[in-house]
């Protein structure tokens, strides 16, 4: 399928010709998709339709001279269908469906009704900003033509990072689109949290051929919780359409930055591949294999995508301080150097992915099916011999000592199993009124369990076991879509008719906490002697935590688009959401667009948006253990739902109110310039301010009494008897963020090869607007400025013959972090620039072989003040990789 999408690319140059004059045409009463064939063949044009469009649909004779947009016009009246053409002389016939997936180049498994003589003749491959988009808009615009700002990334663009994590090729690629490492940080070093635009990780609307994405069970960094980009193969995608605009109105929850919808490949192409990378330090070896294949028929077809990868951890640490101390006292001691890893976690993970679809009397029957599995273990801080918390004597087991299990301490080993599951089944079509339709049911699920070992339940002494089973969490979505779309004939009042797109929406989000081995939570007798309870660095999830949570709602939104005239766009969208945990939200979004001459335009929007709290964010609880880097000593937090029982405890005290959390709602800005100076450029800059009341934020941390700690250990709370200080998520501030996003891109033919060149530059400002923190500046300053304010991205791909020449430049920006667990200070780590380039070769017409290096010099960040005695180097919230430089070779195979 892919080499018969690009031979149609190719007849395509002599469409031009052929469109500009007229031909004498014969096409008879007939079924129109023979028709559409006919007339192909009778103007020696390339038609390209989608199969399911044109199936029972007739058309009467047609003869004379005619141009080929009359005669298409004349074939095409009475239906819902329309025609336009390309930058490269294609017409495309298309049935403005909702969520339906078009295509760039054009679409796999899009009709192709052509000449079966091949021309000689050659033409440039269209650009991205030529891609027809399917994410804000419903009308299938141009990316360029767009009433908000979209981003399209290819395959290309995809296939240049070496990561195997899809958030990690974004943050390769989007300038304003971040993602941290998070080490030694409990479940968020796999399940990593990332930013657009300096929001919330779930302020971010993921979706996959238009359908929203269920959540991971994790609550990451400051209790978002958001799809995991890593689940989703990346060969398995055709491109990525990133909305960097508010679009709560169009979608629902979440979509406050923005949206990334996923769109996958659905062609026929056998394309297998196999990578292998390492840093210059020489470990995080990671190797990849991947395939990929279907087939296709008339009515119907199907692609499977398969990905492995399994990768060894890194370390950029230095020896602990209390390491260095315990060597000096005792040089005969068998520890490692450094004796415990910051770095990535040593991974394995296996991802699938299935498209397929059948055309029948009644419409296309669709369907997506998603699977992945992933294990990954970590390090946990180091206990010296010296930590009282664990090692302290306890009469309780008389000579028993942990000195005798584990003589020069130890690292305990932290690590979770994944399973994540997707299944989406779907009907579309058109009826004769014109009405098309697009029914959809889809099923999600995010699988995490927790496991230990090398570590122990100081207070059961040696009736400890060292391995546990730590418990797990489990998120589960349900999903019924019924989206319709048709037009309106408004030839009175505008130039075109509307298009209109209602439909309805029904979700149920159910959240589980899934409860650990005994031994991972139980309080055993030493804890009378201050030995700590629970499996040592993440006690497990006790029988009372181990609960079910349901949260359901539903909605009904309209979205309408016209043009008043010729050079006027305009776009409103409504949409009505009731939940069941906190009532009904109303939403809307307006759009206008300009053409103020030809090649440049004036856009901008206005929205409102909200985010809705979660079950996981309204109802879990969690608590773990650290090492303060001040003592060296492990001391044990909670975080507790707002409406549970701890919560009323610390409300009884004066001056504290633990609320229940209510929807974040936003107020989104746009305006922007889209401009073609000339034929193979494009450029846009657009300005954005998105504020957000109600953040959902973790709050501040309360040090408990004595009295407070019993009452929590009498509730069963794991390690409740030595917990030192809890918080809860709450509705802790406003924020505004602002900034702007300039994005070029230009083609060129060069030496005889074609020349590709882009930029793009975010420059972004967050306040925080009222808070409880406000008095404290280094909070205030850190929350604000720990995303960079400024990236810059620029590339250069040069191809001639079978060479391939790639290179990427990113220039990011300061940010901060704090200086100490009591957030009194704070550092600020300079602007880095990091440069990544890559050589293709192709050995034959089915294979390719691609060299690279990613971070080119070697840049490392300032090293950090923070967790210096616990042996970090590089903060581990630094928002880009902190391992230094790697090469990589790529071998890929197609037939």
């Amino acid at each position: 399928m892919r080499s018969l999408c690009l031979f149609l690319l190719t007849c395509s140059a002599a469409v031009p010709s052929a469109a500009a004059q007229t031909h004498s045409l014969h096409l008879p009463d007939m079924p129109l998709a023979g028709a559409i064939t006919l007339l192909a063949d009778q103007t020696d044009t390339v038609i390209i339709a989608e199969a399911a469009d044109l199936d029972g649909l007739s058309s009467k004779s047609l003869s004379g001279d005619m141009y080929v947009e009359e005669a298409l016009t004349a074939l095409l009246s009475g239906t819902s269908l329309s025609v336009s053409q390309d930058a490269n002389g294609v017409w495309i016939v298309r049935r403005q469906q909702p969520e339906s997936s078009t295509s760039e180049r054009p679409a796999y498994g899009l009709r192709a009704i052509r000449r079966s003589q091949r021309p000689t003749q050659t033409i440039d491959l269209p650009r991205t900003y030529d891609t027809v988009i399917v994410t804000g808009s419903r009308s299938g615009l141009e990316a360029w033509e767009s009433l908000s700002p979209v981003d399209v990334l290819t395959q290309t663009d995809l296939a240049a990072p070496v990561s195997d994590d899809l958030a990690d090729v974004l943050a390769g690629i989007m300038p304003s689109f971040f993602v941290q490492r998070r080490p030694l940080s409990d479940g968020a070093v796999f399940v990593r949290p990332y930013s657009l635009r300096n929001l919330s990780a779930d302020h971010t609307l993921i979706m996959v051929n238009g359908k929203r994405r269920h959540r991971s069970a994790m609550l990451n960094a400051g209790g978002s919780q958001s799809p995991d980009l890593s689940k989703i193969p990346t060969n398995a995608i055709q491109r990525v359409e990133i909305l960097r605009d508010g679009a709560s109105a169009q979608y629902g929850s979440d979509a406050i930055a923005g949206v990334i919808n996923i769109i996958t490949r659905d062609d026929t192409l056998v394309e297998g591949f196999a990578q292998s990378s390492q840093y210059y330090e020489g470990d995080g070896i990671q190797k990849r294999i991947g395939l990929g294949g279907g087939a296709r028929e008339l009515e119907g077809g199907f692609r499977l995508s398969l990905d492995y990868s399994d990768a060894a951890p890194t370390s950029r640490a230095r020896q602990r301080l209390d390491a260095v101390q315990y060597l000096e006292e005792h040089p005969d001691a068998a520890i490692a150097n450094p004796v415990q890893k910051w770095g990535q976690p040593e991974r394995e993970d296996f991802r699938a992915l299935l498209v397929a679809d059948q055309n029948t009397d009644f419409g296309q029957i669709y369907t997506l099916l998603s699977a992945s599995w992933g294990q990954g273990v970590s390090d946990f801080n180091w206990r010296s011999p010296a930590t009282p918390s664990v090692y302290v004597s306890s009469s309780t087991f008389g000579n028993w000592s942990l000195i005798d299990l584990y003589p020069n301490g130890f690292t305990p080993q932290f690590g979770q199993e994944e399973n994540d599951r997707a299944a989406i089944f779907g009907l579309k079509g058109a009826l004769a009124s014109g009405l098309s339709y697009d029914i959809s049911a889809a099923y999600g699920e995010n699988q995490i369990d927790y496991f230990l070992y090398n570590t122990i339940n100081a207070s059961m002494g040696p009736d400890s076991p060292t391995q546990f089973d730590a418990g797990g969490l489990r998120q589960q979505e349900f999903n019924l879509n019924a989206d319709f779309q048709t037009q309106l004939d408004t030839s009175l009042f505008f130039s075109r008719p509307i298009n209109l797109a209602f439909g309805l929406e029904s979700r149920l989000e159910r959240y589980t906490i899934a409860e650990g081995e005994p031994a991972s939570y139980e309080i055993g007798p030493g804890a009378a002697d201050g030995l700590t309870s629970g499996s040592n660095g993440f006690p497990g999830y006790t029988l009372d935590q181990a609960k079910t949570y349901d949260q359901s709602n539903w909605a009904a939104y309209v979205d309408a688009e016209t043009r008043p005239d010729e050079n006027v766009q305009l776009g409103v969208a409504l949409r009505l959401e009731e939940f069941d945990t906190f009532g009904s939200t109303l939403n809307g979004k307006l759009s206008y667009r300009k053409d103020l001459l030809e090649g440049f335009a004036l856009r901008t929007t206005v929205s409102t948006g909200f985010k809705a709290p979660t079950p996981a964010q309204l109802f879990s609880e969690r608590t773990s253990q650290g090492v303060a880097p001040d003592t060296l000593d492990v001391f044990t937090n909670g975080r507790f739902s707002p409406i549970g029982p701890v919560a009323e405890i610390l409300s009884g005290r004066g001056g504290v109110d633990i609320s229940a959390l209510k929807p974040e709602t936003s107020v989104n800005l746009s305006a922007g310039l889209v401009f073609r100076p000339m034929d193979r450029m494009m450029a846009s800059l657009d300005i954005y301010q998105t504020d957000v009341r109600d953040r959902i934020f973790t709050s501040e941390f309360y040090t408990l009494e004595p009295n407070e700690r019993a009452r929590l250990a009498a509730l069963g709370v794991p390690g409740g008897e030595s917990i030192t200080e809890v918080g809860f998520f709450q509705n802790s501030f406003d924020t505004r963020t602002s900034g702007v996003d300039l994005v070029m891109d230009y083609d060129a033919q060069l030496a005889a090869g074609d020349l590709t060149l882009g930029l793009s530059f975010n420059y972004n400002n967050t306040y925080v607007l009222n808070s409880s923190f406000v008095q404290n500046p280094s909070r205030v300053d850190r929350f604000e400025r720990l995303y960079p304010r400024f990236s810059t991205h620029a590339s250069a791909e040069f191809r001639r013959g079978t060479w391939s020449f790639d290179a990427r430049l990113k220039w990011i920006g300061p940010w901060v972090d704090f200086t100490d667990q009591n957030a009194d200070l704070i550092q600020e780590f300079g602007s880095e620039v990091f440069v990544d380039v890559s050589v293709s070769a192709e050995l034959s017409d089915n294979f390719t072989v691609r060299f690279g290096v990613e971070n080119l010099f070697n840049q490392y960040p300032d090293e950090a003040v923070l967790e210096v005695s616990k042996g970090l180097i590089y903060s581990r919230n630094a928002p880009y990789d902190t391992d230094g430089g790697q090469y990589y070779v790529r071998l890929t195979s197609r037939f």
